[in-house]
């Protein structure tokens, strides 16, 4: 997981602007998002982290570390501000603490007991800057020094601030601020002159000095290449130069040479199956461990190792695992492929790791590849020359069955080895078949070394939670400049004796001044600070309030004096509560934050609907329905119910229902029709005389008597029919003829052939035709109410199986009990069914909707039946 660390210059020199147009701070702002689109191309991005340091002083300086999400970095680089001084030795130091933080914590750098390659962080700091004088506090500094003091435990371990996985590179703008005319030069970004030149060439990385906007992009490719898991090592060579090569020109050069001494990188390729690199042998120590020790030496950031130019014959054993380093193309590579030797190796040494020797044993070899086009480092076992015939024997002589003379020669080994050795070598022994030839005792450092480092780790992780709680926190406010008394010093003009002739001889005028001045009156005096974030407030003529308004804007102003409430927006007033910034007008979410908490709900099972801020189209779609007439309903169906004193929706007493453009969403209750008996009955004449459809309906209520008692809220496993089948409704078009009702009792006569006639007054038999009327309306009034009341019941159908359909499980059989109880005529049927299937569509119930069709096409069949019947 590679860690990109971008150092940004934030003094104020970085406000000069170019012939483009643009300062030096936003220049610096898009080449950070331009090499992070650079690097978004290559897949290993995604395990990244980025990080964002400014000039400013600790903790305030870190904008983005290890715990800042990729928003918050994008916004902290977007608010940087030019307005400081160009602290660069601090901020280097910010930086490489930053990213040292938690090594003790997670014990990547294993001090003491060699240099695991294979354990590594790699990271890459880009300082961006314009390469101009070091200033600070105390001045202006020629060259950069980085502070020696430092919160972060354990640095002493280290004698540099930076690790061997993390390199500097740096972006020194030197864009002139009119255009050139003089053709750019052609061929590589040439390294700055400037003050951080030196520090990444220490570091393994190198500076570029930008002279346009081309040659920016340029350098942000390469550094996008250089983007390379690895760590970085000194190789220098001891002895004497190698025999010249046959057939090759005479070197001209003597003396120190480039190949000599190089400062590059080895690449520590991950594991393609786990993506984490796999290591068996560490680099020996510069030291020979002590455990009666009580402290440890420092080491070097890079290791020093030194390689011989004699020739040496490559060892490897099938069994005896090995680490390969691919080096970094530089002046020793370059040497190594010239030779064409392939078959030989160049042994490598760190100087004092032995116990009797200075150099020390060979740890490995250098060798070109067989193709010529790279060189690897070998890392074997220490003084592998001597081990791997040793472990030869045993393979293939002994058979894994150790003799006392080869034991003898093993153990004068392992004296030779320095003691961090031997946990890797158990490893080793253990995968070629032998893990008993090493003792289970451990190599340990002394007691009071393994303490130390235990206080360390855990002095670390507490400076690490304290440094990541402190970033993101605003500064407390400045109380002001102190005003300082310079007593003691030299005494002021103002008060000499002879001020006021000073002055008459300067100015030709004299002052009158005081016979005694108090020097220590302003001593604990504080000059105030411009408050940026309080915004000039406009003056008002008071003749244009009016006099009725006077006490209020009297009010007003001692609200905005006093400063008494806390306004949403920073430096706002309250007369400019709706006068809101164009730049702030976005900012929803902190107006969120700041309001108050809410109510709830009265309703706590209706959907939420999302806020429509800055998108009117922005719906919460769960729980939509749309009908055929592209009106949406959103939510359960059929919340309020009327109540049941209710019958018609006539009367103005219940609640006015919403106006909806489908029949099946209609609110209602069906009709509860009357029982009493009219005066006289009616005669068999009238009633072939008069309309169909009325005695439909007369017949239909007659038939089913429904009531909102005997409906139990639709349910369909109450008892008795709550609503009226499809087999009885059809029945209805076929039977036109008028029943009496049920409740005549004993005044209903007794045989058809025989009619009683009773003599009544001329008044009783107004009275009875008026209640007659009261009790039955007319045809279309009693049609058209009972349209209404037959879709509310529908629409009650509907609700009931919209939340069947939303279950889990294939349990239909409820869903078609209530389709049998729909109300209406074929076609409002037909269309109840086809949004049905359409519902069922949306949760994809393909059983369902194959049931729901095979419904359908029976009410088809049925009614062209009953269509065929009724025309024979």
């Amino acid at each position: 997981m590679p860690v990109l660390l971008f150092l940004i210059d934030t003094s104020a020199s970085m406000n000069q602007r170019t012939h483009l147009g643009t300062t030096y701070l936003d220049i610096a702002k898009g080449a950070v998002e331009t090499f992070m689109k650079l690097r978004g191309r290559d897949p290993a991005s995604r395990g990244d982290r980025y990080m964002l340091v400014n000039f400013e002083d600790v903790p305030l300086g870190i904008k983005a570390g290890w715990k800042e999400s990729h928003a918050t970095f994008m916004t902290e680089l977007r608010n940087l501000q030019a307005t400081g001084l160009t602290t660069i030795g601090q901020s280097l130091r910010t930086a490489f603490d930053l990213l040292n933080l938690n090594r003790l914590v997670t014990g990547i750098d294993n001090y003491g007991q060699g240099r695991n390659p294979f354990f590594l962080e790699p990271s890459i700091i880009i300082a961006i800057t314009d390469g101009n004088k070091l200033t600070s506090g105390s001045g202006v500094q020629d060259e950069l020094h980085l502070p020696l003091t430092t919160p972060l435990p354990g640095s002493e371990l280290t004698k540099e601030p930076f690790r061997w996985d993390q390199r500097l590179f740096s972006l020194v703008l030197r864009i002139p601020g009119h255009a050139s005319v003089e053709p750019e030069p052609l061929g590589g970004v040439p390294p700055d002159d400037s003050a951080i030149t030196p520090m990444c060439e220490v570091t393994g990385g190198r500076s570029y000095s930008v002279f346009s906007q081309r040659m920016l992009n340029q350098c942000l490719e390469s550094l996008v290449q250089k983007i390379q898991s690895g760590v970085v090592i000194n190789f220098e060579k001891t002895g004497p130069d190698p025999p010249p090569i046959e057939d090759a020109p005479p070197e001209v050069k003597s003396g120190p040479q480039l190949w000599h001494c190089c400062h590059k990188l080895i690449y520590v390729r991950p594991n393609p199956k786990t993506g984490v690199p796999i290591g068996h042998w560490p680099i020996p120590e510069a030291f020979w461990p002590d455990q009666n020790s009580p402290t440890l030496p420092p080491r070097s950031a890079h290791p020093h190792v030194h390689f011989s130019c004699l020739d040496a014959e490559p060892m490897v054993i099938d069994k005896v695992p090995f680490d390969k380093y691919e080096l970094e193309p530089s002046p020793l590579t370059q040497y190594i492929l010239e030779r064409k030797s392939p078959h030989t190796c160049w042994q490598v040494f760190v100087c004092n790791s032995a116990k009797y020797s200075d150099l020390g044993q060979p740890f490995g070899y250098l060798k070109a590849s067989t193709a010529l086009n790279c060189v690897n480092l070998f890392v074997m076992p220490y003084n592998y020359p001597v081990l791997l015939p040793l472990l030869d024997d045993l393979i293939k002589v002994h058979k894994f069955k150790a003799t006392l003379k080869w034991r003898q020669s093993f153990d004068n080994y392992l004296k030779t080895m320095p003691p961090y050795y031997i946990g890797p070598l158990k490893k080793a022994l253990r995968i070629m078949g032998a893990p008993n030839l090493l003792a289970d005792n451990e190599y340990g450092l002394s007691y009071s070394v393994v303490s130390y480092l235990k206080k360390l780790s855990q002095q670390s992780k507490i400076e690490y939670d304290r440094l990541i709680a402190s970033i993101g926190k605003k500064p407390p406010p400045e109380p002001g400049i102190k005003v300082r008394w310079r007593g003691g010093g030299a005494i002021s003009l103002a008060q000499r004796r002879d001020f006021n002739q000073l002055l008459q001889s300067i100015t030709g005028e004299s002052a009158s001044m005081p016979q005694e001045l108090n020097s220590k009156e302003f001593q604990g005096f504080h000059l105030a600070l411009l408050n940026k974030s309080l915004k000039p407030q406009s003056l008002r003529n008071p003749y244009d309030i009016p006099r009725s308004q006077l006490l209020d804007q009297l009010s007003r102003m001692r609200r905005n004096l006093l400063n008494t409430s806390v306004c949403s927006l920073r430096g706002q007033d309250l007369d400019q509560l709706h006068s809101v910034p164009i730049a702030q007008m976005g900012n929803y979410q902190d107006f969120l934050k700041a309001a108050p908490q809410p109510l709830r709900d009265a309703d706590p099972e209706q959907p939420k609907r999302l806020h429509t801020f800055g998108n009117p189209f922005k719906l919460d779609k769960k729980g939509m329905m749309i009908d055929e007439a592209d009106e949406f309903v959103t939510g359960p169906q059929n919340k309020g119910k009327r109540p049941q004193g209710d019958s018609s929706p006539m009367q103005g007493g219940g609640p006015k229902r919403r106006r909806c453009m489908s029949p099946l969403l209609r609110l209602g209750r069906a009709y509860t029709p009357p029982v009493t008996p009219p005066a006289s009955p009616r005669p068999t004449s009238d009633a072939e005389s008069s309309d169909s459809e009325p005695d439909f309906i007369i017949n239909h209520l007659n038939e089913n008597h429904y009531s909102p008692e005997r409906s139990s809220d639709l349910d369909p496993d109450s008892p008795g029919p709550a609503l009226t089948p499809l087999d009885t409704l059809e029945n209805h078009v076929v039977d036109a003829t008028p029943r009496q009702p049920a409740a005549l009792g004993e005044e209903e006569a007794e045989d058809d052939d025989e009619e009683e006639v009773e003599v009544v007054d001329e008044d009783e038999v107004h009275q009875m035709e008026e209640v007659e009327e009261d009790r039955y309306p007319s045809p279309s009034a009693l049609k058209r109410q009972i349209l209404n009341e037959c879709m509310e019941v529908n629409n009650q159908l509907r609700a009931l199986i919209t939340k069947e359909i939303r279950k889990p499980g294939r349990h239909y059989e409820k869903i078609f009990h209530l389709l049998k109880q729909i109300q209406g005529t074929l076609d409002t049927r037909l269309i109840f069914l086809q949004n049905i299937i359409k519902e069922a569509a949306r949760f994809k119930k393909r059983v369902l909707i194959e049931q729901l069709e095979n419904f359908l096409e029976e009410i088809h069949n049925r009614a062209n039946n009953m269509n065929h019947m009724n025309a024979l």
